[in-house]
């Protein structure tokens, strides 16, 4: 089985208000993404939180087994993954589908095809591609965790990428949603509108 780990911890000064809190369709950033990587082959979720941690549990309703704290958010994405790779030490997991939430954007046909690309090819690492860009979410098979434990601060898990280039499986996606990272309120606006047309 596979791990979503939602990577959920920073400060979303720029946005003014916790992105995973933000609404989209239905629900909010975060449970979108709790939404669509449900899956049979997913049989993990953890949702790693620094800044607002506590507003964020609790307007989420989030269950205690799956939040993981990071204290050192604010050393970067990083230090988040981390968080969520130690989280499963305990955990058999075949790899994680990790999932920035400030890239929500995706559909869970796109987690499924991903999950069944990664189990069919035994790639270490699958990326969804729109127009050769690389995008998110990424997997990265439990081969790499330790990797990614010891990757450079400053490259963050785009280290391990590239130490593993010749593993790497891209799957290309019509989804834009992927190279989407939506950080701020006019990102927002212009893709809430993109949605109505």
């Amino acid at each position: 089985l596979l791990a979503a780990v939602i990577l959920s911890a920073g400060a979303s000064s720029r946005m003014g208000r916790p992105k995973a809190l933000i609404p989209y369709r239905e629900g909010t950033f975060l449970q979108h993404l709790l939404d669509v990587t449900r899956h049979p082959k997913i049989g993990v979720t953890r949702v790693v939180l620094g800044a607002g941690a506590e507003q964020i549990r609790a307007a989420a309703n989030l269950d205690p087994s799956v939040v993981v704290i990071n204290p050192k958010w604010e050393k970067g994405q990083l230090s988040s993954i981390c968080a969520g790779v130690r989280s499963l030490a305990e955990t058999e997991t075949d790899g994680m589908v990790l999932c920035p939430v400030d890239h929500p954007l995706v559909s869970a046909a796109l987690v499924a095809d991903l999950v069944k690309r990664f189990y069919e090819s035994g790639n270490a690492i699958v990326i969804p591609a729109y127009k050769g860009r690389r995008g998110h979410p990424v997997i990265f098979s439990s081969a790499l965790y330790g990797d990614l434990l010891a990757a450079p601060a400053e490259k963050g898990a785009r280290a391990v990428v590239w130490a593993h280039a010749a593993d790497v499986l891209e799957v290309p996606t019509d989804e834009e949603g992927i190279i989407l990272n939506i950080n701020d309120p006019d990102m927002l606006k212009h893709v809430i509108e993109q949605e109505k047309e």
